[in-house]
């Protein structure tokens, strides 16, 4: 291992992964503690298909809940809101930037240990693949990058062979193959 690859290591923060290359890992990655992983539910929205399960508030003046009596279900509250250092992160300890055309890249080159990029799902596959190029110029990590590529090289395939089934002569086909002669 030469100077040059320790340095960018300890500077830097990137590890090498092997044939991957090169990986962007979070600048200060905190554990992220949630106060309360439940979905707060709407009270009796289990009951009664007619009450959809988004949390509204109750305002009944004998409603158990907005009384907040015992056994029943917990009001939301600003006491579970996660913490503001941590609250929008990823696992991996950064943020989300959502990329919808090529020119949204630079923005990231400067933030590539913040923020992860996340290629938004009305991007072509054509844009997609310039995306995930640049990111790999730019050393940005992309949550996203495999998704649509491998599909769609695979559906054209597929494609291709069905064409073929319609250039064959058909059976009820009385004056023989449709290929023109």
């Amino acid at each position: 291992m030469c100077i040059r690859d320790r340095y960018q290591r300890r500077v830097h923060g990137i590890k090498n992964r092997g044939w991957k290359g090169m990986t962007v890992h979070a600048l200060n990655k905190m554990k992220i503690i949630k106060k309360r992983k439940l979905k707060v539910r709407r009270f009796q929205s289990d009951r009664n298909p007619k009450v959809k399960p988004s949390w509204r508030k109750p305002r009944g003046i004998d409603n158990r809940v907005r009384r907040k009596l015992g056994g029943t279900v917990r009001m939301p509250k600003v006491g579970y809101g996660s913490n503001h250092k941590t609250r929008y992160s990823l696992p991996c300890g950064m943020k989300k930037f959502l990329i919808t055309n090529l020119k949204d890249m630079e923005l990231l080159l400067m933030h590539n240990r913040e923020f992860a990029g996340e290629i938004a799902h009305c991007v072509s596959a054509r844009t997609r693949k310039l995306i995930v190029e640049r990111a790999k110029e730019l050393n940005v990590r992309l949550t996203n990058g495999t998704a649509r590529l491998k599909k769609k090289e695979s559906e054209q395939i597929s494609l291709r062979q069905s064409c073929l089934l319609y250039t064959s002569p058909s059976p009820r086909d009385q004056r023989g193959s449709r290929m023109p002669s």
